[in-house]
């Protein structure tokens, strides 16, 4: 896998069972953004024909994986759910390390990622096709649901462990392979990922990685003829624009794209369970979670006792180095990321809105060298505004007052996207009205934005996703087409068909 054992190591590209150096032979090093002094490999910039050779591999490792009982597909990743326990910890620290994550929430990430690799082990034995009754005599209908071929898969930095697991698992247990691209950012945890996959028996071709730019990699593997479907999760810029391209060749796609979501807090919620809730969902992660709370929608009667506690929970927070005791709050992923999050606190004051607290670069100590910004609070923040609309993927809660139910609903849904949303009170009428109305992809009642089971169905409504849904028995058949059998067992059916 490395070239070297010094601080200068080398990783390489995994294809056809092979850890091979990029034909570009340029590599980038992978930087902590909690201290950028600390360099944590040199990963591969990866030309077009390194994704070329990995669609190769992959095509030719196909038909003997797919021909492979499901349910002897599943064994094997039930043999990577004891490898990736085994090696939990130290998932967690890589995790930590490239992307800035605090490390208990690191662990949190790697848990859920076995979790849903865990399930999907299962899913070798549930393939999931139907039996129904046939209009005619003596015939046996039924649906099966067989493999794509090969699948381009497109991962993003901020859950370099779960996102990448919960799009290869469904994709390989169903039977077909893979070709990965990570996200630049974090690479070394996407590496991991590969060795624990070869270490637990996947055959070679039928997992394979290669790093570097999109414009080199993913447009190649969305272009490619043999790609039979793409799954990324990412901006939607470049989601809405990979869409276009994969239509063109119709083949699937899924994208799982950008959220703004919202909390909406009624007079008669539970302000502590209120504020616990919002804090976690706001400012976990950093905020760097599509599913994050960015914008707090209050009734007016407890608006300025919410306010009050969101501000003193914010200024409490620790931030600092994810792998340090104590620490609630890690950096922004790179220096871009944090540009983007300076850049909405100064349009969110341009705007009218008040910044009651954070929003600034940390400098202090060894604070200096990382990406670091304080937790920030805006009020006064109206339904028209860019603070209001727009995914800043950082620490930034707007908090919109509201008069009522109606009121609190309207901002709610004014926004184009629609993954995640949440509702405190305690009276069920108004919970209902709120999940049967709010539109968004998943509801959460007196429960914070965040979070997902590996059972349950994940994605969104509007800009937020199209193609499909991931995790659950939907990420599943994302992978697979379906064919309807008929299979007239005498003979006798032909003479009675009407069509």
């Amino acid at each position: 896998m490395t070239t070297s054992t010094s601080a200068e190591k080398k990783f390489h590209n995994f294809i056809g069972g092979e850890w091979l150096p990029p034909s570009s032979g340029t590599y980038a090093p992978n930087r902590n953004p909690a201290n950028t002094d600390d360099v944590i490999g040199h990963y591969p910039v990866s030309a077009k024909q390194d994704a070329l050779d990995a669609i190769a591999a992959a095509k030719d490792a196909f038909p003997a994986w797919s021909s492979l009982p499901a349910p002897a597909r599943g064994r094997i990743l039930w043999k990577a759910v004891d490898l990736f326990r085994a090696r939990h910890e130290d998932l967690a620290r890589m995790l930590c390390r490239e992307e800035g994550k605090t490390f208990a929430e690191s662990k949190g990430e790697v848990g859920k990622g076995i979790n849903l690799l865990e399930f999907y082990a299962g899913e070798g034995f549930r393939m999931h096709g139907r039996t129904l009754p046939s209009e005619m005599k003596q015939t046996f209908t039924y649906t099966l649901r067989q493999p794509l071929g090969v699948v381009a898969l497109i991962t993003p930095w901020n859950f370099p462990f779960a996102i990448p697991v919960w799009k290869s698992a469904p994709a390989l247990v169903m039977g077909n392979t893979v070709v990965m691209k990570p996200a630049s950012n974090t690479p070394g945890t996407a590496t991991m990922i590969t060795e624990l996959f070869q270490e637990a028996g996947v055959p070679k071709g039928v997992f394979n990685l290669v790093t570097g730019p999109g414009g080199a990699v993913g447009n190649t593997l969305v272009d490619h003829p043999e790609v039979k479907a793409v799954s990324f999760t990412g901006s939607n810029g470049v989601g809405l624009a990979l869409n276009e391209r994969a239509a063109k060749r119709g083949i699937k796609v899924l994208c799982e794209m950008g959220g703004k979501n919202p909390v909406v807090v009624m007079d008669d919620a539970d302000l502590d369970l209120a504020i616990t809730g919002i804090l976690q969902g706001a400012y976990g992660s950093t905020g760097q979670r599509c599913t994050a709370t960015s914008r707090v929608v209050v009734q007016r009667g407890v608006k300025d006792k919410l306010t009050e506690a969101l501000v003193a929970g914010a200024q409490k927070l620790r931030v600092g180095n994810g792998m340090e005791a104590g620490i609630d709050m890690g950096p922004a992923v790179d220096e871009s990321q944090l540009k983007t999050d300076l850049s909405y606190i100064d349009i969110g004051k341009s705007e009218g809105a008040k910044l009651l607290c954070g929003g600034e670069r940390i400098t202090d100590g060894a604070m200096g060298k990382g990406y670091f910004v304080r937790p920030a609070v805006f009020s006064g923040v109206k339904v028209g505004m860019r603070l209001h609309q727009e995914e800043v993927f950082g620490p930034v809660i707007s908090i919109v007052e509201v008069g009522d139910f109606e009121e609190a609903l309207h901002a709610a849904n004014a926004v184009e996207f629609g993954l995640s949303a949440s509702i405190y009170t305690r009276d069920a009428n108004t919970a209902m009205k709120f999940v049967e109305r709010s539109e968004v992809g998943m509801v959460h009642v007196n429960n914070p934005t965040v979070g997902g089971e590996a059972q349950l169905p994940f994605g969104g409504w509007k800009s937020t996703g199209v193609g499909g849904r991931e995790m659950a028995q939907e990420g599943g058949e994302f992978f697979t087409q379906l064919k309807t059998v008929f299979f007239d067992y005498t003979g006798a059916a032909r003479t009675s068909k009407i069509y």
